[in-house]
């Protein structure tokens, strides 16, 4: 992986330097969405097909369309959409954390609850692994593309010193596994794919903000930035980097 930097944002998949033609966004509406949304419109993408629940107005260069994580009928139907010209970045921007009705992660065994820990991983884990396995199929064999779902840090066993967060902690550890198995997969019949994980840092968005509180000054960082560093760590990306998690910076996040 090649150290980001400031460097201005492009695709770098081979020996191309232009943005991707074609992207898509699963959570187009969520914060850290939106903000990948615009950044793609500014750097020239010229088609983004742009997912949430309730779908939206179709514009010139923007094909929304309505889908929920948790229905895969709906999954396939947006995969059908992209058939004919697949997109060449897809990110997969959903998530939660708390969840609608007020469960927010547990910071002890004793609040464990079957039903929640099913929400979480429906959302973070099913949910994007049933987007890629209806949209890795469409993708061209011998082009280069990028799948990529946004991850977690506290996903990182390794990295797991104050313990906690369980569901939330277990539903991203488990989606870094399946986006290992993913690239091992893909990478059989298309060598020039990557699959990957971005941990986007602590965003200033509605899932974050319950656990704003004591941050150290600098560690928020707003919607815009932060989808200007993810779309710079996706331009960097190669297929050696397939399987692997980076955060903003384009560091490694190891296992």
């Amino acid at each position: 992986m090649t150290n980001v930097g400031n460097q201005t944002t492009r695709l770098m998949l081979g020996e191309g330097t232009i943005p991707p033609k074609r992207a898509a966004i699963f959570g187009a509406s969520g914060g850290i969405g939106a903000a990948l949304l615009e950044e793609l419109k500014g750097i020239g993408c010229e088609c983004i097909y742009a997912g949430s629940r309730s779908g939206g107005v179709t514009s010139s260069n923007v094909t929304r369309f309505a889908f929920d994580l948790t229905d895969e009928a709906s999954i396939a139907e947006a995969a059908r959409l992209m058939r004919e010209e697949p997109p060449q970045w897809v990110i997969v921007a959903s998530g939660v954390l708390t969840l609608e009705e007020g469960s927010g992660p547990e910071r002890t065994i004793k609040r464990l609850d079957p039903e929640v820990m099913a929400k979480v991983f429906a959302i973070n884990t099913i949910g994007p692994a049933l987007i890629a396995k209806h949209i890795l199929p469409l993708m061209p064999r011998n082009e280069p593309f990028v799948f990529a779902a946004l991850s977690a840090r506290v996903g990182s066993i390794s990295d797991n010193g104050l313990g906690g967060w369980h569901s939330y902690r277990a539903s991203k550890a488990a989606l870094n596994m399946l986006i290992k198995n993913f690239a091992i997969e893909v990478g059989r019949t298309h060598p020039h794919s990557v699959v990957v994980g971005l941990h986007p840092g602590t965003v200033d968005t509605d899932l974050s903000a319950p656990f704003q509180k004591g941050l150290a000054e600098g560690q928020l960082t707003g919607p815009a930035k932060a989808a200007g560093n993810l779309i710079r760590v996706l331009s960097h990306l190669k297929s050696e980097d397939s399987g692997e998690i980076f955060d903003f910076a384009g560091k490694e996040i190891r296992p």
